[in-house]
């Protein structure tokens, strides 16, 4: 490609090539990251759980903190529930290493169904006649198609799934986005 490329603007080329470094480093990160999660599921399942729970965890208490300063305002009360609910899953998830799992499990399944159904639904939209004249439709459909599998294995799967899916997950697109960030180091020079 050349600066003259019309697809890539002059100013996105020269900040690649200026943290080319930084890209190849935050790969080769997220590829290290990525295998370890690959390699050890529960563990990675276990941690990406904890830290959910230590999310909840702050933003559950800066909620609650805000229904006490803002007693005045009428929904307060509400807010405050919200910050108490937030708290208590958070404490849940952070702080019992096995629990919740299985319901983060569960909702990513619920994801994927829903996830595989749009794709589903638009594919069939898209189909020759009602929007694209080539086979390309064909591809979202087969997405929509495996992404439901993915739903059903998930779910059928349970308890024993809970144990694996998360870690693997997160550590397929960590290495898939190290991947990404070392090709496009790469890439930098021929920019």
């Amino acid at each position: 490609m050349t600066d003259s490329d019309p697809k890539i603007p002059v100013d996105l080329k020269q900040a690649i090539r200026e943290n080319e470094s930084s890209f190849r480093w935050l790969g080769i990160v997220l590829i290290v990251l990525g295998v370890l999660a690959i390699l050890f599921p529960l563990v990675a399942s276990i941690a990406a759980k904890v830290m959910l729970g230590w999310f909840l965890l702050i933003t559950g208490a800066v909620m609650l903190w805000h229904a006490f300063q803002a007693r005045s305002w009428r929904p307060a009360l509400w807010l405050g529930l919200i910050g108490i609910l937030q708290l208590a899953v958070g404490v849940y998830l952070a702080f019992f290493p096995l629990t919740g799992l299985i319901g983060l499990t569960v909702l990513l399944a619920m994801l994927f169904l829903v996830q595989g159904g749009i794709e589903l639904a638009l594919a069939w939209q898209h189909r020759p006649g009602h929007g694209m004249d080539d086979n390309s439709w064909i591809w979202l459909g087969l997405s929509g198609a495996i992404t439901i599998l993915l739903a059903l294995l998930l779910m059928a799967g349970l308890p024993g799934t809970a144990l694996w899916a998360l870690g693997l997950l997160i550590g397929l697109n960590f290495l898939s986005s190290g991947i990404s960030f070392v090709m496009l180091a790469g890439a930098a020079r021929t920019l």
